[in-house]
């Protein structure tokens, strides 16, 4: 099959085009014909430090090289393992890797079927690319860790306000949409340039403030003292003060990225509480929740089917291809990419 595949950790320089084995499918396994791909800043991390986040160092080879990048996939069932019993050949689907399986970046995808599910009816295969990753992590975060409330939403949204740090990212641009369509929340989304504020605003975000200028002055400008609620997608380590300046007595703060040290001890005189989200700790730690990640892509599904979601692809970047991935990879590292970044079909 075609690939796209590292031999060591490195720049966009060691993508490389190649042929490798069609992967036979475990027991709980789906086998996909991949159509498209998308791109998440973890790709360009795994790229660059090796197979595991964080470990091993820059110049330690991947374990398992060569190594297929690439997290997210829409294609069609090509084969299923023996005890699958939610996929047959010929579904079409859209999925998450793990991080410790070889990658989508390649014409056939092995993904364990509870991170899977049936495609959006009414996107294409590139389109629904864009949502697994992102869809899984603002999900997660959103009504699991952080526990915000489901409602119907009101158009001007409800007393307690949701900040999302980095609104026009992957996840923050599903995250505003999850929040608008499901909560009662007043969303104010961070951006600083013309199109990612508006990006942000056709998503559903109420308010749109710049994470260039102090977070607290941004909301006390649209009459809030504070935030019940904070989504740090990004910079956590860095904004934490003014997170712990702002957060309402009781609220929560939701975090994904990976600070390399991180002082909450301010959080404690106002009570409030921490949720981390890793999007692969259910499928490397073998969780008896595992299959909620499959019914959650079920219910995105539903609610893109039911115009209630959209897609967040911005930019379609051509066939699969080592060349191709390299000007993904260079875009999503620039942190000027919106939404997100998808490639269909193979060069």
């Amino acid at each position: 099959m075609k690939a796209v595949y590292c031999e060591r950790p490195g720049g966009v320089d060691v993508l490389t085009d190649g042929e490798l084995d069609i992967p036979m499918p475990g027991p709980r396994d789906v086998l996909v014909a991949v159509q498209a791909i998308s791109v998440n800043p973890i790709d360009i991390k795994q790229r660059v430090i090796g197979s595991m986040p964080n470990e091993p160092g820059p110049t330690s080879p991947f374990p398992d090289a060569p190594k297929i990048l690439g997290y997210d996939a829409s294609g069609v069932v090509l084969a299923v393992g023996a005890e699958v019993t939610h996929f047959s050949s010929g579904d079409e689907i859209y999925c998450m890797g793990a991080v410790h399986r070889a990658g989508s970046n390649a014409e056939y995808f092995l993904v364990d079927e509870r991170q899977a599910a049936r495609k959006p009816s009414r996107l294409t295969h590139s389109q629904a690319a864009a949502l697994p990753l992102t869809g899984l992590t603002a999900w997660e975060l959103l009504f699991g860790g952080m526990r915000v409330p489901r409602a119907y939403a009101h158009q001007r949204g409800g007393n307690q306000v949701l900040l999302i740090i980095n609104g026009a990212g992957g996840v923050g641009s599903i995250m505003i949409q999850l929040a608008a369509q499901l909560t009662e929340l007043t969303i104010v989304a961070t951006a600083s340039r013309p199109e990612s504020i508006n990006w942000c605003r056709s998503l559903g975000a109420h308010h749109v403030i710049s994470h260039h200028e102090p977070l607290i002055e941004g909301l006390k400008a649209l009459g809030f003292s504070e935030a019940n609620y904070v989504a740090s997608l990004t910079g956590t380590e860095t904004n934490m003060p003014e997170i712990a300046q702002l957060i309402a007595p009781h609220g929560t703060v939701g975090i994904i990225d990976a600070p390399a040290a991180l002082d909450i001890v301010p959080l404690k005189s106002k009570g409030a509480s921490v949720a981390w989200e890793g999007v692969f700790i259910r499928s490397l730690m073998q969780t008896a929740d595992w299959i909620s990640q499959r019914e959650v892509l079920g219910k995105i599904a539903e609610l893109v089917d039911a115009d209630r979601l959209e897609s967040t692809m911005t930019k379609e970047m051509g066939p699969i291809c080592a060349e191709n991935l390299a000007k993904a990879h260079t875009l999503v590292a620039s942190g000027q990419a919106i939404g997100k970044i998808v490639m269909t079909g193979f060069c």
